[in-house]
């Protein structure tokens, strides 16, 4: 298992080694001790989410209240997805920036993103399944978005398919409606970089 982490600091792009056989094949797609070791601490479980999603498909930005936020470990379980990572920590060095990793069933990688960032993908095929371990439970009056096509990020989602075919966005009533980067900040939706930091470093002294 390795992990690289991101252009975003905070959040890791996990690749698992895969064993096959004439059976078919194993993987570990999570492991505590490799976790650890990356990240600096261990992953709270308090939620497993599952979301299947049809091509073209963009759920996010989401992200929530600091403290405690939720920190999330995502893999792609079918299909395909372009997994995205954005810092909107108010104060940080790389505050607006973001990065992206594909996430399908062949490669089997696995994205980590810590408390206070924003997270969002698109589905790149038919019935793509996504799970997700999350470190606290979803709680709707501290859960927020942002516009996922957000100009002033400039998020380069694919205008193709993993098919090759012609892709375009399909949002949720919820998403389409999300504030700009600009006017979440302007509302106090966003969190604080102290924040996010002193919540994460409270978890390396666990």
């Amino acid at each position: 298992m390795k992990f690289r982490e991101l252009a975003v600091p905070g959040a890791w792009e996990v690749t698992p080694r895969q064993f096959g056989d004439p059976r078919g094949l194993f993987l570990e797609w999570f492991k505590e001790s490799a976790f650890a070791g990356a990240v600096g601490h261990s992953l709270r479980l308090a939620q497993a989410n599952c979301s299947v999603s049809a091509v073209g498909v963009v759920r996010g930005i989401h992200f929530a209240d600091v403290p405690p936020s939720q920190a999330k470990y995502v893999t792609c379980l079918a299909g395909a997805v372009l997994d995205v990572v954005v810092d909107l920590r108010l104060g940080s060095p790389t505050f607006g920036r973001w990065d992206s990793v594909p996430l399908d069933d062949a490669e089997r990688r696995a994205v980590y993103l810590s408390e206070g960032l924003g997270h969002a993908f698109m589905s790149l095929a038919d019935g793509s399944v996504v799970a997700y371990l999350c470190s606290e439970e979803y709680a709707p009056t501290r859960e927020h978005a942002v516009h996922p096509l957000d100009p002033d990020l400039g998020i380069r989602w694919p205008d193709r398919a993993r098919d090759g075919s012609p892709l375009e966005p399909l949002l949720s009533d919820k998403d389409a409606a999300a504030p700009s980067l600009v006017e979440a900040r302007v509302a106090g939706l966003l969190p604080a970089w102290a924040d996010a930091a002193a919540h994460v470093a409270s978890l390396r002294r666990v």
